[in-house]
């Protein structure tokens, strides 16, 4: 049975004594210096492992991990997932393997490791044994480059001498094989002799006489080689002494001594005293001991040879557990050419002098020397592999292992002298987190020796704890105008984990562009300048997440209020506030409403207005804005009113601003309209046979000194033109002829027209007699004048053509007498005429001069210098004035279907009166706003005043004083009565109703007569 049978043997008999699930054996042979990678073995195809697990059928996924220590360097490597065996990058040389070692062919280099199987459902722990195998990776080399060796010079031929024999570390054919000696000569030859012992010792021979007088020296090489393949092989130089002769050598009493000496024997020990005899005298015989070439290097630094007496002792302190027994070869030479060679076998003996070795190798790798084991780990969860062992031997190298205290870890011993710790109940993170225990070996001997290994668990927490905040719901406040980057709070979480599972990150939700969170301490800063104005309140999530696996999270809401400061000043909703009231208005009555904000907050935002320069004029509620009237209206004597108003806040230190009031006072229609042309109401104008239709027959011209819309006056026709004959212009009062005259219509004609304003709620009008006779001539006017005469007793409401017949039948004398009449009538008028307008000429160029200067801004330019040049030609006596018809009571809705009923009033009270009401004075235009919030709002009054809305595209018509302005950026409509389109009763609001900046203002067509104004103001 050779060795190899033995180690099966042994596996099985070991296998059959410990659980077979548990504890396996195999054995690989391999080759020395093997590159990476070189597959050794397959475990689970080596031991037919199966993956499927017996108690429920399904296939499991093993693990194999080689059970290393920590630091070493391993020799192979064993695939986690197949269980393969490769080398690795680490050299397997055997020399170095089994260094001190003697080994022969026979006796096998090998080295052990062990894998373990897991999980724990198939846990087995696979010792391995791989024997390496030589490699001829050594050549054989001499002991010295020179060997020298002496030879008698009477030595016989054939005689032999010892050489030095060379060492290869290698074995088997590997090693030493063959000799050769080189340039020989004839002289020398070369021998080799086979020990019993396997070595080869090569001897050379002498061949021929030697004579030491002729030659003492011989120079020659000898080669060595081994057998290996390749074959390697080495040289030394062979130096020959010739001597003189020694014939007889020194002889052991005992080739081959043992002896036995105690590891712990002191330095200076004797070991054994060798003694050798010679039969030769003198110094023949003179015996010198040495050590033979053989001797390892390692024992004679152990063990000292007296050169004189033989005795060998103890030179350093043995150890039997680094090598037990030491042969060593003597030579005893007296100078001759063959020594005597004693062999001495020293048995080290052992004692109790080495404690127990524990060799912890962790499954489960450790950092910085602690194991950290996860509290859902199950019972039963290997740890290490823990192998003890004791280098003395017999009772001294029994040990024991256990551990040294209560902890919930045990040793489950798996083979004689190793043991497998694991956890032996479940572990429990919040009750220990960290476990330090001693695993102790002990030997049997006396005293017994023990030795100890440290271990530290760790338990790894779960991370079954989300991140806590301290407050839920975190407010926080801070004022505007903040610098960037301000320190506001730290946001703080806690988590009951540990280690990662309680290392917290903070980060912001949406909504928060304005702040900074740090990731790690959780400080919040402001990374913007906020503005209360902008936004007051920011509302915003912040999460607070661990780094567990899987990571927990968690979350507050972060309310930041931003304060106030006063860094705005009051803001009017206008820079320029415009009220218009009526002329009537009582004192003390509201015209207006300042409204004014504020975009700050609290006190900062309580605003206070004054007035700053308005004479007690009005009175300004420092609250509410309010605005009333101290004073009396009249628009005759002052049309507006303005001054500042300053708006103060409540902050500190205070701000403020100012804005601008205008009060402008409305009109109210409280005069009717004057007539100027006819100059009176018995004038008359010729209409002949040949006039065309559409050409002006006649003129209607009257003027109203209201403003606005209360001077907007409408020509109507109500009686005397039954025939349709004629058409007068509403806006111009001109009278056309409508169609060609006939042959029928010759006659007089009177024409009631209707003057009225549009004023509002009452319109006012003015009735106007207009004569027009049509015949081809008109050479007898006293017949025509006569006839206006009688017409005045045809009431107004009938045609007066029904009666023309009969005066026109009367007899000849009659007609003349009235013309004779007439025509004194005529020189009279006009005699007092020339009279009264010699007087009145340079006002009345004057006023026309005004009017006409305010008439440029017409859009018809050109129509207006014809209308002139007739108005020019025109004669009005003042006299005419005389005869002017006046209606008192209010216009009817239809002027044209329902009964006049009116009387005629004198006409000198008609001239003072109306004419004296024009005013022909300019008023600037203002401004106004119909939707001003800060009137309709507040504000609504059941005054008759209307409501009208400006177009800036109506169509201007020829007005005194009037500009069109461009319409303002906001919307306010700027201008004066010319732009305003015709009026609405949809509103009652006195203040939002717009004012006109002419007074007296009308419109025409064609050419005007004017009057000199008669400045009495009657109301």
């Amino acid at each position: 049975m050779d060795l190899r049978d033995f180690y099966l043997l042994a596996a099985l008999i070991a296998c059959l004594r410990l659980d077979s699930a548990i504890a396996q054996e195999l054995i690989y042979t391999i080759r020395e210096e093997l590159p990476e990678n070189v597959p050794i073995g397959n475990i689970p195809k080596d031991l037919n492992i199966s993956h499927i697990n017996a108690a429920t059928g399904t296939s499991a996924s093993l693990v194999y991990r080689l059970v290393s220590k920590a630091g070493d360097a391993p020799l192979v490597k064993v695939s986690s997932s197949t269980g393969e065996i490769f080398t690795t990058s680490n050299r397997i040389d055997r020399e170095k393997l089994c260094a001190g070692a003697s080994y022969a062919e026979e006796n096998e280099c090998f080295f052990e490791l062990e894998v373990v199987i897991l999980p724990n459902d198939f846990f087995r722990l696979i010792k391995i044994k791989i024997i390496v195998k030589d490699t001829n990776d050594n050549a054989p080399m001499f002991p010295s480059p020179v060997i020298n060796i002496s030879i008698p010079e009477n030595t016989l031929i054939n005689s032999r001498f010892p050489i030095p024999s060379a060492t290869d570390p290698d074995t088997g054919f590997n090693g030493v094989q063959h000799y050769e000696l080189l340039n020989g000569q004839s002289v020398f030859g070369l021998d080799i002799v086979e020990t019993p012992e396997g070595e080869k010792w090569p001897q050379l021979i002498v061949q021929q006489n030697l004579d030491r007088e002729q030659k003492d020296t011989y120079v020659m090489k000898i080669k060595v080689e081994d057998g290996g393949t390749p074959q390697k092989s080495s040289t030394a130089i062979l130096q020959v002494t010739v001597s003189d002769v020694n014939d007889n050598r020194p002889v052991f009493k005992e080739g081959q001594v043992e002896v036995h000496i105690p590891e712990n024997a002191p330095v200076g020990t004797s070991v054994i005293q060798l003694h050798a005899t010679d039969a030769d005298i003198g110094s023949n015989a003179e015996i010198r001991y040495i050590f033979g070439a053989q001797v390892a290097p390692a024992t004679k630094r152990l063990f000292a040879l007296n050169n004189t007496t033989g005795l060998i002792t103890v030179q350093r302190s043995l150890d039997r557990e680094e090598t037990a027994i030491h042969k060593v070869t003597v030579l005893a030479s007296d100078g001759s050419s063959t020594p005597a060679r004693a062999t001495v076998t020293i048995n080290v003996t052992d004692v109790n002098d080495n404690p127990p070795n524990i060799d912890l190798r962790y499954i489960i790798s450790p950092i910085n020397g602690t194991v950290y084991l996860s509290e859902k780990d199950p019972v039963n969860t290997k740890i290490a592999l823990i192998t003890v062992s004791d280098k003395d031997t017999d009772v001294n190298g029994k040990v024991i292992c256990f551990i040294e205290r209560e902890v919930p870890f045990h040793l489950k011993a798996v083979y004689d002298n190793q043991y497998l710790l694991e956890t032996s109940s479940l572990l429990d993170y919040e009750g220990t987190k960290e476990f330090s225990f001693k695993i102790v070996a002990s030997d049997s001997g006396k005293p017994s020796l023990n030795q100890t290994a440290l271990v530290r668990v760790k338990l790894e927490d779960e991370n079954d704890n989300p991140p806590i905040f301290n407050q839920p719901v975190i407010e926080l406040s801070v004022s505007e105008n903040n610098r960037r980057g301000l320190y506001l709070t730290t946001i703080s979480a806690t988590d009951e984990d540990s280690g990662k599972n309680a290392d917290i990150v903070y980060q912001l939700g949406p909504n928060a562009s304005f702040f900074d969170l740090d990731r790690k301490t959780g400080v919040l800063t402001a990374s913007r300048v906020f503005d209360r104005e902008e936004q007051e309140r920011f509302i915003f999530t912040v999460t607070a997440r661990d780094n567990g696996t899987p990571p927990l999270q968690s979350q507050a809401a972060v309310i930041v209020t931003v304060l106030d400061e006063n860094d705005n000043s009051p803001k009017f909703t206008h820079n320029h506030f415009q009220f218009f009231v009526s002329e009537n208005l009582p004192k003390y009555s509201t015209v207006g409403v300042i409204t004014v904000t504020d975009a700050d907050a609290g006190e900062n935002k309580a605003v206070t207005l004054s007035i700053l320069n308005d004479n007690d004029n009005f009175v300004l509620d420092p609250y509410s804005g309010v605005i009333k009237s101290n004073v009396s209206f009249d628009r005759e004597q002052q049309s507006s009113y303005t001054f500042d108003v300053k708006a103060t806040d409540g902050g500190q230190p205070p701000r403020s601003s100012t804005a601008k009031v205008t009060i402008n006072v409305m009109d109210v229609n409280d005069n009717s309209p004057v007539v100027i042309s006819p100059p009176s109401n018995t004038s008359f104008k010729l209409v002949p046979l040949s006039a065309i239709p559409g050409s002006v027959v006649a003129e209607v011209f009257a003027v109203d000194i209201d403003t606005g819309m209360n001077a907007e006056l409408k020509y109507t026709i109500v009686s005397g033109n039954n025939k349709g004959l004629f058409r007068i212009d509403p806006v111009t009062g001109n009278i056309t002829l409508e169609e060609k005259p006939a042959p029928t219509d010759v006659g007089l004609h009177r024409l009631v027209v209707n003057i009225s304003d549009l004023g509002y709620p009452k319109s006012l009008h003015t009735l106007v007699l207009v004569f027009l006779y049509v015949n081809d001539t008109a050479g007898n006017a006293s017949y025509i004048y006569d006839l206006i005469r009688r017409t005045m007793e045809t009431p107004l409401d009938r045609n007066i053509g029904d009666s023309s017949q009969p005066y026109q039948n009367e007899d000849y004398l009659t007609i003349m007498i009235a013309i004779v009449a007439g025509a004194m009538v005529v020189i009279v008028v006009i005699f007092v005429t020339v009279l009264v307008r010699c007087r009145h000429a340079s006002r009345f160029k004057a006023a026309q001069r005004s009017k006409q200067g305010a008439e440029w801004m017409s859009p018809n330019q050109e129509n207006k210098q014809n209308k002139k040049k007739k108005r020019k030609k025109r004669k009005s006596p003042k006299s005419s004035l005389l005869n002017f018809v006046t209606i008192e009571e209010s216009k009817p809705d239809d002027a044209v279907h329902e009964p006049i009923n009116g009387t005629i009033s004198l006409p000198a009270e008609l001239e003072e009166q109306s004419i004296g009401r024009f005013d022909w004075g300019p008023a600037p235009p203002t401004t106004f706003k119909p939707n001003s919030p800060d009137l309709a709002k507040h504000y609504k009054s059941a005054s008759p005043q209307p409501a009208f809305h400006l177009k800036p595209d109506t169509p201007v018509s020829v007005k005194k004083h009037h500009v069109i302005q461009e319409l303002p950026l906001d919307n306010t409509f700027v201008g004066g009565c010319d732009t305003l389109s015709k009026r609405s009763s949809t509103s009652s609001d006195h203040f939002s109703a717009s004012e006109c900046s002419s007074q007296g203002g009308f419109k025409t067509k064609g050419p005007l007569h004017t009057r000199q104004p008669v400045h009495s103001k009657t109301k």
